[in-house]
């Protein structure tokens, strides 16, 4: 798929909950997005999770399962990772390149398909945007639901650059998904969820997180 056509996908797919079904092309997206330092800027999404051995840790929106796999080390082979996805193709590609403590279900961030309380910790990178915006509330909700008590959630979404050149020179190449302010996207959806936010700031490569506790 050219990267013109999977940056028109990205741009109508940002608000109404559709998925990007190219992994690839995505792949592609994604790297030239980061500007060659994907790998460093999802070690840092990575480690501002603070995931620890023996984890179980559910990525809610793993798409091609890049976060998932720099997990699964850490949380080391008595730990787990799964990832889910609305997309197929995603979940395929990411089942066909996963390590042995990794596995990946086709499922959306606002319908979690797990038990309550059956993960230590819950990430979402560069996903809530796509999860439509009447749908963002109860996906956060079912965050915290399928987490146990005291377990950990990391969001991490892109955060736009301060300089209004740069803004806008990257507002026009990816189309709305990348024009939000993240504080704005989230707005208070974390604590209404019933979550203590413990921490939230800028990480390097245009990323913002939050980290919140499950009481």
């Amino acid at each position: 798929m050219a990267l013109g056509k999977l940056l028109h996908s990205h741009e109508e797919h940002a608000d109404d909950g559709g998925t990007i079904d190219h992994p690839r092309a995505y792949d592609t997206f994604v790297s030239i997005g980061f500007l060659g330092g994907r790998r460093a800027a999802y070690t840092r999404v990575a480690t501002a999770a603070r995931p620890r051995a023996g984890e179980r840790v559910l990525d809610v929106g793993c798409g091609t399962g890049y976060l998932s796999r720099i997990l699964a080390p850490v949380v080391t082979p008595s730990g787990h990772v799964t990832g889910v996805d609305p997309s197929p193709a995603m979940i395929d590609y990411a089942t066909r390149h996963a390590p042995a403590n990794c596995t990946y279900v086709e499922g959306a961030g606002q319908d979690l398909p797990f038990p309550d309380g059956s993960f230590d910790l819950v990430i979402s990178s560069l996903a809530v945007h796509h999860i439509p915006a009447d749908a963002r509330p109860e996906a956060l909700r079912q965050m915290f639901r399928v987490l146990r008590p005291g377990g950990r959630l990391l969001i991490a979404e892109f955060r736009p650059p301060a300089n209004p050149l740069a803004r806008h020179l990257i507002g026009a190449l990816t189309g709305p998904a990348m024009r939000h302010d993240p504080r704005d996207l989230l707005g208070t959806m974390i604590p209404d969820a019933g979550f203590q936010v413990e921490a939230e700031g800028d990480l390097p490569y245009l990323l913002y997180y939050v980290r919140a506790t499950r009481p």
